[in-house]
């Protein structure tokens, strides 16, 4: 498994990539998980986590027999109001909402399709559904962005050291739309996961000029 060391107030922010959407956070003596799915690893053979963030209730990003094998009675797991009806004691945040968990600021961001639809009038992410997530640890502020298009509310963000975008189609963005976006809210690094089969080298030659955004390409297909 690839991992990066980022160097915060609090010590080392190690960040191991799984693939596609799933992620582990090592932080201060926390073990976090991101959208833990089977699939992308063998959960019975990696460490229990202290906290789970579970962005939105599709499949490859909330799967139960993951969760079971990470999960302990002390296990805060962090998820949209649709992932709260599946998973028992969630603690639950909506768009907009900000919570502080076991010392993390965690704040609520939307996840939502502007133009990409399943059918129309129906977007793959409708507004209000799924979220993004916004946590700070020590003096750097991580953008796990969920499944999103470059909307409003992202390009509004301020002050993002890390940044995970999603970029493959139909569901997320093209890397046309990733740059956007990160030309507007500028993060320092810029991870672009979810990518199922999307040229990532495009992304890099979009954002090639931007001396101060760094992109780092790993296995998140």
């Amino acid at each position: 498994m690839e991992s990066d060391t980022i160097k915060t107030s609090k010590g080392d922010l190690v960040i191991r990539f799984l693939g596609h959407s799933s992620f582990i956070i090592f932080w201060d003596g926390k073990i976090i998980h991101v959208d833990p799915v089977s699939v992308e690893a063998d959960y019975a053979k990696l460490p229990k986590a202290d906290m789970i963030f579970i962005t939105h209730e599709h499949y490859d990003h909330l799967d139960l027999k993951a969760v079971g094998f990470i999960k302990t009675a002390a296990t805060k797991i962090v998820g949209s109001p649709e992932v709260g009806k599946q998973i028992q004691g969630a603690i639950v945040l909506k768009n907009g909402d900000t919570q502080t968990v076991d010392g993390l600021t965690i704040e609520a961001a939307p996840a939502y399709n502007i133009k990409h639809m399943s059918a129309p009038g129906k977007p793959y992410h409708p507004q209000g559904v799924g979220n993004g997530y916004i946590v700070a640890f020590g003096d750097k502020r991580l953008y796990i962005a969920g499944d999103t298009e470059n909307i409003p509310e992202m390009k509004k963000l301020q002050n993002i050291d890390i940044a995970f975008l999603p970029m493959n189609l139909p569901y997320t963005m093209t890397p046309e739309m990733v740059a956007d976006a990160a030309r507007a809210f500028r993060p320092k690094i810029l991870y672009p996961y979810h990518q199922g089969e999307t040229d990532t080298s495009k992304l890099i030659a979009l954002l090639k000029d931007e001396k101060n955004i760094e992109v780092r390409i790993r296995k998140m297909k």
